[in-house]
């Protein structure tokens, strides 16, 4: 059975025209959101991020297990042992002290990499060499004449782990990366079909601050303590893998942990999306498996705002006045807080976390296997809400009267918001409700703004429609005549101008946005009277450009000449607006003119409720790109020779060129108009050009070049040079084939 086109047609009619036009656009809007889900903006980004640090703050509320503690460099520790740093000999007999506590691992969130320049023995090279002083220290073991071995032989009979920090800007003034050797992560590797391996996928770092060698070789391990924060410059993750040439790196946070567990070995899982999992077997048996993003990320589970861990000052940890029941069976990080030292981090939780608890906060993850997951089909779920949201708010903007509205709009945002906070809260899923939220938004603004504006619409229709760019008595003539306005138009010899000002860019660079919108209303008000006043059609302003056009809605007689007037009209006015604008703003406008006449489509354009009367067709582009060469020629306005032949016999013109625009096969011969005074004025030269002119079509080369470097050098007219460096060109490399003379222009 076939449906009558006819049907169809008178169908989509009723629908555009009625509430279906409501929900088609709210279709269109959902669509739009859901391309922006899959664009994902910075803008978009952002506040996706921002609402994802309200979820965690409201939503979670973890405790931390009780086993990482935090070491910390306060203020009492450096009232009570001096600035940092301290000597290695102290930090050797912290480190020791907090074996004996029992603590099972500790994490050094701190680099060593100079040598320590309070040793002894470096102190006594350094007065011969500066003072030329031969100093000796009476009564010292020969053990401490080196701090950094004292703080070596610690190291070697604990379990610690050093800090290091990953360098990703290689210009960076520090030991390059083939400086130190790394310990790379213990680990297999398990790698789906078609991925890569595991380093391939990571973060890789060009270089690194890197412990002394004699501290690198003796601790038990070492991690990178390098935080990744988003655009925002917020951690809501955190690298536990990082690239450094083919060697995996562990974190600080896992390395240590590793450490206090006594987890020799781990395994990575690859696919094809990256590095999406982090295996450590726990000494009961079981398994932990850490998330990762694919490039070797955690989402960090905050356990809260800084302070949530355990802090026990270094000051009394050397003065032996900490609780031991404080640090046995703990795993410890040494950080800093104090003024001065303090490595700070903003975090969901807290703008200004040190960044040491988020290595006892990842440590804590990894213990506890409380880990936030995002899984792969989310992106799946968010964008169905997305749809599904975006739909159905579309169907009840487009039929549901307004007073019934507040409810299910209310109820539709609810159930997003807390759909993902009981994912987050009871199964740990980062899903977003964002973009569900922002269809809705989007569509009840929109669609709410889209329902109004019809209905006042339909008040003044034909009056705000034209009144604002045609001339009145034209307006006149289409409410006398409202079977006019029609959506296909019809097709008519009309004359197209088009003028811009040169450089207006750059020149509004040099005025305050006020005088901007100031001097383009002094410019362009005179500009518009002149068109009107030789019965032209003000199509439109572009920016600062002009679009006009003649001999519709209403026939005008001789609308090439008037066309061309007007244009001349223009730059004598422009000359008059230059005096007042050179005085006001300092500077002067420059504009070029195209003007072309051919047929055209002329009517109301558009959508059935929102159109645009207006002209298109092939004559308004090539007046379009005819504007654009007056810059190329350097010509205040070039016109066609339809244009030309059409003129009055007071004015004269000055052939330009044959060119083919850019977008058209054709070619087309340009002009640029002259005044009598002008063209007598110039008589001679152009009668030189116009046979240079003919030399350059006829292909003799030579001979043209001649011709125009003698007519550039003697008269200031921009063509001469130009076709001069054209015939050079062609005369020292011929065209293929028959010379036609048609230059062709690639640009606008």
């Amino acid at each position: 059975m076939q449906i009558p086109l006819a049907a169809i047609a008178s169908l989509c009619r009723r629908l555009l025209r009625g509430r279906g036009l409501i929900f088609l656009v709210g279709v269109a809007l959902t669509l739009g959101m859901v391309v922006l889900y899959a664009l994902r903006p910075s803008w978009l980004q952002f506040q996706e991020l921002k609402l994802y640090d309200v979820a965690m703050r409201r939503e979670l509320r973890t405790a931390p297990s009780g086993l990482p503690v935090v070491v910390d460099l306060d203020e009492k520790s450096l009232a009570a042992y001096g600035q940092w740093p301290w000597p290695r000999f102290r930090v050797a007999l912290l480190l020791a002290r907090l074996k004996a506590a029992g603590v099972l691992a500790v994490g050094i969130d701190i680099v060593f990499a100079e040598a320590d320049r309070t040793s002894p023995e470096t102190m006594r090279r350094m007065f011969r060499e500066e003072l030329k002083l031969d100093v000796a220290f009476e009564g010292l073991p020969h053990a401490l004449g080196d701090y950094d071995s004292v703080l070596a032989g610690v190291l070697r009979d604990g379990p610690y782990v050093l800090g290091y920090y990953l360098d990703f800007e290689a210009s960076r003034d520090h030991p390059s990366a083939s400086a130190c050797t790394l310990p790379a992560l213990k680990a297999s590797t398990s790698i789906a079909p078609g991925a890569r391996p595991a380093v391939r996928y990571l973060p890789n770092a060009q270089d690194a601050v890197c412990p002394l060698p004699i501290l690198l070789a003796t601790a038990p391990g070492a991690g990178f303590f390098n935080t990744i924060p988003d655009p925002d410059n917020i951690v809501r993750r955190s690298p536990m893998l990082l690239g450094h040439g083919e060697a995996v790196l562990p974190s600080l946070s896992l390395a240590t942990t590793m450490l206090a567990l006594g987890i020799k070995n781990a395994m990575l899982r690859v696919d094809q999306g990256g590095v999406v999992a982090l295996t450590l077997p726990l000494p009961d048996g079981q398994k932990r498996s850490i998330p990762l993003d694919g490039h070797g990320r955690v989402l960090i589970n905050y356990r809260g705002p800084g302070g949530t861990f355990p802090h026990v000052s270094a000051a009394d940890v050397l003065s032996g006045a900490v609780d031991p029941t404080a640090l046995h069976g703990k795993i410890a990080f040494l950080g800093a807080s104090a003024a001065g030292l303090r490595d700070l981090r903003a975090t969901p939780l807290d703008r200004a976390m040190p960044g040491v608890e988020v290595h006892a906060t990842l440590a804590d993850m990894i213990v506890t296997g409380d880990f936030l997951l995002r899984p792969d089909w989310a992106p799946g779920i968010e964008v169905c809400a997305t749809l599904a949201v975006g739909l159905l708010s579309a169907a009840l903007l487009a039929w549901t009267r307004a007073k019934y509205l507040l409810v299910p709009f209310a109820a539709l945002a609810l159930a997003m918001w807390f759909g993902s906070a009981q994912a987050l809260s009871a199964h740990r899923f980062i899903l977003s409700p964002f973009s569900p939220l922002l269809a809705l938004f989007a569509n009840f603004m929109a669609l709410t703004f889209l329902k109004f504006w019809r209905e006042e619409r339909q008040k003044r229709f034909i009056h705000a429609a034209f009144s604002h760019y045609l001339p009145p008595a034209v307006v006149n003539d289409l409410v006398a005549s409202p079977g006019r306005l029609t959506l296909t138009g019809e097709e008519r010899e009309i004359t197209v101008l088009f003028s811009d000002v040169r450089g207006f860019t750059t020149m509004s660079e040099k005025l305050t946005p006020t005088q901007v919108v100031d001097l383009l209303h002094r410019y362009l008000t005179p500009m518009t009277g002149i068109i009107t006043g030789h019965m032209g059609t003000l199509d439109k302003f572009i920016g600062d450009a002009i679009m006009a056009f003649w001999n519709a809605p209403l026939p005008v007689p001789g609308h090439q000449a008037k066309a061309l007037a007007a244009a001349m009209a223009m730059h004598e006015e422009l000359d008059r607006l230059n005096v007042g604008f050179q005085e006001k703003y300092g500077l002067r406008i420059d504009i070029g003119v195209g003007l072309h006449a051919g047929m055209a489509r002329v009517g109301n354009f558009g959508s059935e409720d929102l159109f645009d009367y207006t002209v298109i067709g092939d004559t308004v582009n090539l007046c379009s790109r005819l504007e654009g060469l007056t810059k190329y020629y350097k010509k205040k306005i070039l016109v066609t020779d339809a244009i030309a032949a059409a003129a009055p016999d007071d004015i004269f013109f000055q052939e330009v060129d044959r060119v083919r625009v850019k977008g058209k096969a054709e070619p087309v011969t340009i002009f640029a108009p002259l005044t009598r005074q002008e063209y007598e004025a110039r008589a001679g030269e152009l009668e030189e050009s116009a046979a240079a002119l003919a030399l350059y079509r006829a292909g003799r080369f030579p001979e043209a070049l001649a011709a125009y470097e003698t007519l550039a050098a003697a008269h200031p007219d921009a063509i001469h040079a130009l076709q001069a460096e054209r015939c050079r060109a062609l005369a020292a490399a011929p065209p293929e084939g028959p010379w036609d003379g048609v230059f062709k222009h690639t640009t606008k």
